[in-house]
């Protein structure tokens, strides 16, 4: 999405503006933000001026919203600790971001003499308050038991940090018919080639852009996933068709770093074209679901377990630690489902 923050002055009050070009799905996710109003002298949303809105829309910290002194010396103690340890740059970033908020919050306290209590209050005065997510609390947790965890003097008991209760939500899944409908959307056969292979190997998005082109074995029909999510290497099948696409989309752009790379040779081709490409897939097929590429690899794993493939294997395929996530895909399988004859039919 295509959007531009910046914090002004409304009203005498200082306010964070968003401009975006007409977006019905941005509109609607500021409109849920507290505090949103509609300017129409300014053509834009305009929000109150907090530390969690300044993260949101990526503009800088003020210096009330930092953590102090002492706080911050920790914070990048805590990065050099991540980085040695081989975090990847993603859980980084996501860690420090989550710590920097949370020890601003208390940046009038050292962070030795921060307790459990402390954490529950920043849960209820913090992030319920401002109507964050469950899974952005979860990254909180994940990176404050962390972060105590290189803290040797510490009042806080990490084992007692608690977690967010996870909401129950199913995988997007599209049929066959949809699917189909938005791989042969595109007739550049580099788009299409891109959203066929998500498809055709269950992949995400990182793992597609992160092939290069000796990870396609020919011979052995398969795709060599290297350091993927959790540090593994995995192997996928290579589907017959994908493989002619494949010779034909290399006949034509010869690449050389990466398999598929932006319009200069040798950089990797970049995600949010890549996003791009699925929306406008979408809308030449006219595809009214708010379908993103991972709704793909959901597909992928419905559409072979529907075909008889066993879950251990499907768990393979997908690298997944525990059998408990992949499980999740027997919810969402209509092929048993579909056989149950309802009561109605009888009456």
């Amino acid at each position: 999405m295509n959007w531009k923050a910046a914090i002004i002055n409304h009203d005498k009050e200082n306010r964070i503006a968003v401009y975006f070009e007409k977006d019905e799905t941005l509109n609607n996710r500021i409109k849920q933000i507290n505090g949103a109003r509609w300017s129409n002298t300014l053509k834009a949303w305009h929000l109150p001026d907090t530390e969690s809105n300044r993260l949101r829309f990526k503009l800088p910290l003020a210096a009330d919203f930092l953590p102090n002194t002492e706080g911050l010396a920790a914070l990048q103690q805590f990065k050099n600790w991540l980085k040695s340890r081989r975090y990847s740059k993603n859980t980084i970033v996501t860690y420090y971001d989550a710590m920097k908020s949370f020890l601003t919050f208390y940046n009038k306290k050292p962070f030795v003499e921060i307790t459990n209590n402390d954490v529950i209050e920043y849960n209820n005065n913090y992030i319920l308050k401002n109507n964050l997510s469950a899974s952005y609390q979860n990254q909180i947790v994940n990176a404050i038991k962390l972060f105590f965890k290189t803290v040797h003097e510490r009042k806080i008991e990490i084992e007692k940090i608690h977690r967010p209760k996870r909401s129950k939500v199913l995988p997007n899944v599209l049929s066959k018919e949809e699917v189909k409908l938005i791989l042969n959307a595109h007739s550049n056969i580099k788009h299409k080639m891109m959203l066929s292979l998500i498809y055709s190997c269950g992949l995400r998005c990182g793992e597609l852009l992160a092939l290069k082109p000796n990870n396609i074995d020919s011979k052995r029909n398969i795709v060599f996933l290297k350091n993927t999510k959790g540090k593994k290497d995995r192997i996928v099948p290579l589907s017959p068709k994908i493989l002619e696409m494949l010779r034909d989309y290399y006949k034509m752009y010869k690449p050389k770093t990466w398999l598929f790379e932006g319009q200069q040779a040798g950089n990797q081709y970049d995600s949010r074209s890549l996003q791009q490409i699925l929306k406008q897939a979408l809308q030449k097929t006219g595809t009214t679901k708010p379908v993103t590429l991972h709704w793909l690899r959901h597909s992928y794993a419905t559409h072979l377990l529907e075909s008889g493939t066993d879950l251990r294997y499907i768990q393979e395929l997908l690298g997944h630690n525990s059998s408990k996530t992949t499980e999740i895909y027997t919810h969402v399988s209509t092929k048993s489902i579909q056989q149950i004859k309802s009561p109605f039919d009888d009456l």
